[in-house]
């Protein structure tokens, strides 16, 4: 579809979603929810979550929408859920967290993903309640469940590290190679915007784990290079790291 006729589509869904909650019906509702195409399924989320938060209305049953459709069969219609969730979590993210922290122990990656994305969806717009509950899941003794949640908060790092990187810092002596990888990762991409490299830098100088430390230098300054809306050139970078770590055994 074009962009007039994906206009004109949605228009079409958001009063058929309508009609099911005036009509205490999820028929079209589940229908949309199962489709193939994930722009379909987004917007299911998206206009059910803008009725809810924009216009205040039917939010019981919207919230019962959701939960209904995290326990159903279809993998895209529990992704739908999440998506769903994350919505409603951008203004009650109370109302949401016990149903997420269900659905990242899901048995199908789509849904897990969609945790990791509802994570980065409702830190952004509200992010005291998302790093309450990043605080407890960081320690899940399931190690796919850590690195969902470290990967989720990253968003809110990229404005903010100060706030995850206490988090990320109970993780230091994390014992799982992909989790670790996350952590790496997460600090680079939260070191690139004006003011955060300082911050990261402050933070990992009081790590005691040395060797993610080291680990994780290289990758700061790769990050630089990659971007170059970064806030430093990878010149500037570079001499700012080796001004910070100097006698870390680092190689650029």
């Amino acid at each position: 579809m074009n962009k007039k006729e994906r206009t004109k589509f949605v228009l079409k869904m958001e009063e058929e979603l309508i009609d099911d909650l005036k009509n205490n019906t999820d028929s079209l509702t589940l229908h949309y929810s199962a489709d193939k195409d994930v722009y379909i399924r987004k917007n299911v989320s998206n206009i059910l979550g803008r009725i809810y938060r924009d216009k205040g209305l039917f939010k019981d049953e919207i919230m019962d929408i959701a939960i209904n459709l995290l326990k159903n069969d279809d993998k895209n219609v529990r992704q739908t859920a999440v998506y769903l969730l994350a919505e409603i979590g951008k203004k009650d993210a109370d109302r949401v967290f016990e149903y997420l922290e269900t659905a990242i122990r899901d048995s199908h990656h789509k849904v897990r993903n969609g945790v990791m994305s509802a994570l980065k969806i409702i830190g952004h717009a509200n992010p005291e309640p998302t790093l309450k509950f990043a605080k407890v899941a960081i320690h899940d003794s399931d190690p796919e469940v850590r690195r969902k949640v470290v990967h989720g908060i990253e968003l809110r790092g990229r404005t903010n590290p100060e706030d995850i990187l206490p988090l990320l810092e109970e993780l230091q002596d994390e014992n799982n190679p992909q989790v670790t990888k996350m952590i790496i990762h997460v600090l680079g991409q939260i070191s690139y915007k004006k003011g955060c490299l300082e911050k990261v830098t402050s933070a990992l100088k009081t790590w005691k784990n040395r060797e993610l430390v080291e680990d994780t230098i290289p990758y700061i300054l790769e990050v630089h290079k990659k971007y170059p809306f970064s806030s430093r050139t990878p010149e500037e970078a570079e001499k700012y790291l080796n001004d910070n770590f100097e006698g870390y055994k680092v190689e650029f």
